[in-house]
């Protein structure tokens, strides 16, 4: 398990260099500069070339790549094109915002999704079990901006509960929250109550019964501890992306989050901003894939990593 885990930490410094440079190579592609966005009150050309020699952006492509990565290897992102304040300044201020989103969805996500799907396969064909699968499918084929503009619309437009936009207070929080925990609360709600139907039905639960132990052992002792083997694949990656912050949501409800930054960053060309992003997002999601398959060993010491 050791010399797994420290081949797949390696492995995420290639990684990391390719997502860099197609994330470079996609940015310098773009026609245009981070100057010349503003169409209302346009620079003169003049002004934009000397902009573009300050920030060594009228240098070759491979020129300015091979500065990006000296800089990042020493956690240099250099400065914003637009704010005029370094990189990591910028994110290190977005990023608690972010995370605390993103773990209180994960949180309510799980609260929702574990108990739901559990119940759900234990009382099959019951009304919960028909709820849980109308939840499951309406939460995960929904489009979260779609719940958002529904949610706003009844709790801050209609009954003037909770505020549209901001972050601190708690009231701001419960719309964003919210809507971001519903799509992964409903896909792991699916996958728990199909993991646990399929352990459920597996010759050892049998024996296991007629060994005359209690159901509640047998649920907690055999039965969930193998269906939570696929629940975990699913966990793994949603929390790597609800950490990480949703583009869509933290636009909608201005949470001042680096999901909000990386959606301004894109359309104004602030080329440090989106590398910087884009790498974090990265990094964070390889981590979310390597603790899987560590928490697979622990699951079920059957699952044997390939050497």
């Amino acid at each position: 398990m050791l010399q797994y885990t420290i081949r797949r930490l390696l492995l995420i410094i290639p990684t990391m260099f390719f997502v860099a440079l197609i994330t470079f190579g996609l940015t310098r592609a773009a026609p245009g500069s981070p100057f010349d966005r503003n169409e209302n009150r346009p620079l003169p050309q003049a002004t934009i070339d000397r902009l573009n020699r300050l920030y060594g952006i009228d240098r070759p492509v491979t020129e300015q790549f091979a500065l990006f990565l000296g800089n990042a290897l020493r956690f240099d992102f250099g400065s914003s094109l637009v704010k005029d304040r370094q990189v990591t300044d910028i994110i290190g201020q977005g990023l608690p915002v972010t995370a605390q989103l993103g773990v209180q969805a994960l949180i309510l996500s799980l609260a929702i999704s574990l108990p739901l799907g559990v119940i759900s396969a234990l009382k099959q064909n019951s009304m919960v079990d028909y709820g849980s699968l109308f939840f499951a499918t309406v939460g995960y084929t929904i489009p979260p901006f779609v719940i958002a503009i529904v949610l706003i619309f009844i709790f801050a437009v209609d009954l003037r509960l909770l505020p549209i936009v901001g972050w601190g207070d708690i009231k701001h929080m419960i719309l964003p929250t919210v809507v971001l925990a519903l799509g992964p609360a409903a896909f792991i709600t699916r996958i728990t109550r199909a993991s646990m139907l399929e352990a459920i039905r597996q010759d050892y639960v049998r024996t296991a019964r007629s060994k005359g132990l209690r159901e509640q052992v047998v649920i907690v002792s055999h039965v969930m501890k193998n269906a939570m083997i696929p629940v975990a694949t699913i966990i793994g990656p949603a929390t790597a992306g609800l950490i990480t912050g949703s583009f869509i949501i933290e636009t909608l409800f201005s949470v001042p989050g680096i999901g909000r930054l990386y959606v301004l960053s894109i359309n104004q060309s602030d080329y440090p901003v989106i590398m910087a992003t884009t790498l974090l997002y990265a990094f964070f999601i390889m981590v979310a894939n390597i603790s899987v398959d560590i928490v697979y060993g622990i699951l079920d010491p059957r699952i044997k990593l390939a050497h």
